[in-house]
């Protein structure tokens, strides 16, 4: 049952990529941005405001931090994710994606001072080998050419943004209730994202993309969130981690089921060239320098 809770927010995490796809011509990404988070504010606010009031002598000297936090793991991450799904694919999205806990990995060494292992080295290589083999769709002479996709290339810097979110997460160890933090960076995206809305085109609330908002509030922004925090106090952080390396294979299942996204031989691939990495990275924990073992 404990296992029950990172599979599901896996699994509601891969169906907003592909939600993230669907919304690309239904409505445009400055609106679902800000609607999402404007709707999990409008929600979070009755339960959540009184703990705010509560924490406020531990909120107010970190407002700063907490701002950063907002902008990086919320705004810029998701909204380059939905202006990156009109010129990209699901899938290209999923893979990509999976590179986070190795970007904060490296992130981790040179910050935080952890000591590089020879699996993260190892696998930092055969990662960036498999998203190479997706982003140059198998032809490294196609990519040579023409360069990187701009959607892969957004997915890139949205990725890696939510990777120095984690990082900053983690070295800064704000004492915040979980839900508190997320609130207020909830809070910080529809600040940020309101003038980028205003400024936008706007196709307005349909039929169409009524439910593509929902989902990505109630499922990604909400429930997925709840879920991954009670894995970590049942599971710990270090194994809570493993189950995103499932992400990309979720994320082509129902991309290929709901968007029929022809798989590709460059995918599986380039998907298990950075998975491998990935792995690689978290099991290869011999620190340079010393006898290599496989732990």
């Amino acid at each position: 049952m404990q296992y029950a809770y990172p599979l599901l927010a896996i699994f509601i995490w891969a169906g907003n990529t592909v939600i993230t796809k669907m919304s690309a011509g239904a409505i445009f990404p400055a609106e679902i941005g800000f609607y999402r988070w404007l709707l999990a504010g409008l929600l979070f606010t009755p339960f959540l405001l009184k703990p705010v009031i509560a924490h406020w002598p531990a909120i107010r000297p970190n407002l700063g931090k907490i701002f950063i936090l907002g902008v990086l793991g919320m705004a810029v991450y998701q909204s380059l994710a939905y202006f990156a799904a009109a010129l990209t694919s699901a899938t290209n999205m999923g893979i990509i994606l999976s590179l986070m806990p190795l970007m904060s990995l490296a992130m981790a060494i040179i910050s935080l001072g952890q000591r590089l292992t020879a699996g993260a080295l190892a696998g930092a290589v055969l990662s960036f080998a498999g998203v190479l083999v997706v982003v140059s769709s198998g032809s490294l002479d196609l990519l040579l050419e023409h360069g990187v996709n701009l959607g892969d290339a957004m997915m890139l810097v949205a990725t890696l943004a939510y990777a120095v979110y984690s990082t900053l997460l983690k070295k800064w160890q704000l004492k915040l209730p979980p839900l508190v933090l997320l609130y207020l960076q909830v809070l910080v995206a529809v600040a940020v994202l309101f003038p980028l809305f205003l400024a936008s085109p706007k196709i307005g609330p349909t039929l169409q993309n009524i439910p593509l908002v929902l989902y990505a509030c109630l499922l990604a922004s909400m429930l997925a969130p709840l879920a991954w925090m009670q894995a970590v106090v049942r599971l710990g952080p270090s194994r809570t981690t493993l189950f995103f390396n499932l992400l990309p294979v979720m994320t082509a299942l129902i991309a290929a089921g709901v968007l029929h996204e022809q798989l590709a031989m460059y995918h599986l691939v380039g998907g298990m060239l950075t998975l491998g990495g990935v792995i690689l990275s978290e099991r290869w924990t011999t620190v340079l320098g010393r006898k290599v073992s496989i732990a």
